[in-house]
């Protein structure tokens, strides 16, 4: 997720919660999103990407069938710099094993052995001087007629617009379909809501099961909503993001 340095001490509205545009934001179908056949490729950044970005619609995918392809580009190996208890070695022992990411996807009732799930290994911060890198990783695994998920181009987080770039090329080298995902641009001030892309939003409805399985599936990831008040570290990811996430809906730009 990354990015909790933006969002501390914020007095301003936010657009997640205060643009008039989302009120008016079309309706799109699961099913107009992916059709049928199509198999879904889901870029994450950072681990909890693939479910802040887009766990409602993973769920529906899942009910629905279709097949999924998880892409995590990065293992979140430097999330803690300086903390006590998530050292260099605790870590370099606990992202090989994805734990928290297994948990989130089976809380998701997405089960990982149930879809397939690739690991890049790529170092997270620096993403953007791995761009051609990334860009032909990424394609090695599509084929034409995938559907694929990316972080925003212009999502404010450097890894997450490096993402969207190479998944965006990658997509245009084979055929496939593109689609971004807004995480952190919500969070910007209200007054920057005119460089979203609104004529490019569409809006996925979520029931109130579908939203709570999100919200309830972020919280897997206890090393990044558990800061080190002692340490002086924050937790990654801070509350106005597991608010966010209560939304009965998720956007999607095509």
């Amino acid at each position: 997720m990354k990015l909790a340095s933006r969002l501390p001490g914020r007095q301003h509205p936010q657009i997640w919660n205060s643009a008039p545009q989302l009120a008016d934001i079309p309706i799109i179908s699961t099913q107009t999103l992916i059709p049928a056949g199509a198999r879904a490729v889901i870029l994450a950044p950072h681990p909890g990407d693939e479910v802040g970005a887009c766990g409602g619609l993973l769920q529906l995918l899942s009910n629905l069938g279709h097949p999924i392809l998880l892409i995590s580009v990065t293992d979140g190996s430097i999330s803690h710099p300086g903390s006590p208890l998530w050292t260099d070695e605790r870590q370099h022992a606990y992202r090989p094993h994805p734990q928290e990411s297994v948990d989130a996807l089976h809380r998701l009732g997405v089960p990982a052995r149930g879809m397939q799930w690739v690991r890049g290994g790529f170092p997270e911060k620096t993403l953007a001087d791995h761009e051609a890198q990334l860009s032909a990783f990424i394609a090695r695994y599509l084929k034409p007629g995938d559907v694929v998920f990316s972080t925003w181009r212009k999502d404010g987080d450097s890894d997450h617009d490096a993402v969207g770039r190479a998944g965006a090329l990658a997509a245009e080298s084979i055929e496939a379909v593109f689609i971004e995902l807004p995480v952190w641009a919500w969070h910007w001030p209200v007054r920057e809501q005119n460089k979203i892309p609104w004529h490019r939003a569409r809006k996925l409805r979520l029931d109130i099961w579908t939203t709570a399985r999100k919200r309830h599936a972020m919280h897997a990831y206890a090393s990044q909503l558990n800061g080190e008040p002692a340490s002086g570290i924050a937790p990654l990811v801070p509350r106005v993001i597991l608010d966010r996430m209560g939304l009965p809906y998720e956007i999607v730009f095509i």
